[in-house]
């Protein structure tokens, strides 16, 4: 029942945005056009410098790919989260709650961002031609992880974004202090982690799991060992990280919504 009215709420929404097709299809190519020129600035970057971190420019591009594939699709799933302090705050989350659906599930659906899909076309681009130009071992296990690295990826993200953003149901006006860590998180995961400071590493790598994204299934896919002396199962396991990441964002929200009283209005 509740999985039903999920994808109906969704259709509602995909129908609407393509009634006016010219307009989804230049939003498309804008978000595009944004992906790349994030990459443009790693290409600027590395006419300067011949390796950033100890990794080069192919290299930091697959990391690239991977987090910016990998965001982009936590963005279209879980970018409309950003709007939870307007909703708290005009008294709108009340109207969620009587529904037969959970809160997360209906937030998330409340506005996909369709257009984003354009995003994700160009990290997917970017990713194939990143794969070509690097020298991997082929074989089944790189494969697979090369698929599941961008899902597993997104699931981190979209876990991100509704941990971060439910401090909101407790500080209101918190969607700043949410935004860094979501979109500081897409900033810090495009990197290789080792041109970070100690504690920005130990923060964005394992309390918000930022290096299981693209840096650690990057040098798994590149047979590379860690510079900073991980072991190298830490290349493998993002699914897992992702697995846990999904479970604590749910008991973060379970527990973020129960706290919530309204606001009165």
């Amino acid at each position: 029942m509740a999985e039903s009215v999920y994808l109906k709420l969704v259709g509602a929404r995909l129908r609407g945005q393509m009634s006016y097709r010219t307009s989804f299809l230049l939003q498309c190519v804008a978000q595009a056009i944004n992906q790349l020129a994030e990459l443009a600035i790693i290409l600027v970057l590395f006419n300067r410098v011949s390796a950033l971190g100890g990794f080069s420019v192919a290299e930091v591009v697959l990391m690239y790919a991977i987090a910016g594939t990998a965001f982009g699709i936590a963005d279209m799933v879980a970018g409309q989260l950003d709007e939870l302090p307007t909703y708290i705050r005009t008294g709108t989350f009340d109207v969620l709650l009587l529904r037969p659906l959970g809160t997360l599930a209906q937030m998330m659906a409340s506005d996909l961002h369709l257009r984003k899909v354009g995003r994700i076309v160009a990290g997917l681009v970017v990713l194939a031609y990143a794969l070509s130009r690097n020298d991997i071992a082929w074989s089944a296990g790189t494969v697979a992880l090369a698929v599941l690295a961008p899902v597993s990826g997104a699931v981190i993200f979209s876990s991100i974004w509704v941990t971060a953003n439910a401090v909101c149901f407790w500080v209101v006006d918190g969607q700043e202090l949410a935004n860094t860590v979501t979109y500081g998180s897409n900033a810090f995961t495009s990197y290789p982690i080792t041109v970070y400071g100690p504690w920005l590493r130990r923060f964005f790598a394992f309390v918000v799991p930022g290096a299981f994204v693209a840096y650690y299934p990057s040098l798994a896919l590149l047979g590379r060992p860690d510079p900073l002396g991980g072991p190298a199962l830490l290349g493998w396991i993002s699914p897992l990280v992702a697995v846990a990441a999904a479970v604590v964002a749910g008991l973060v929200w379970r527990t973020a919504v129960r706290h919530y009283r309204g606001t009165g209005s």
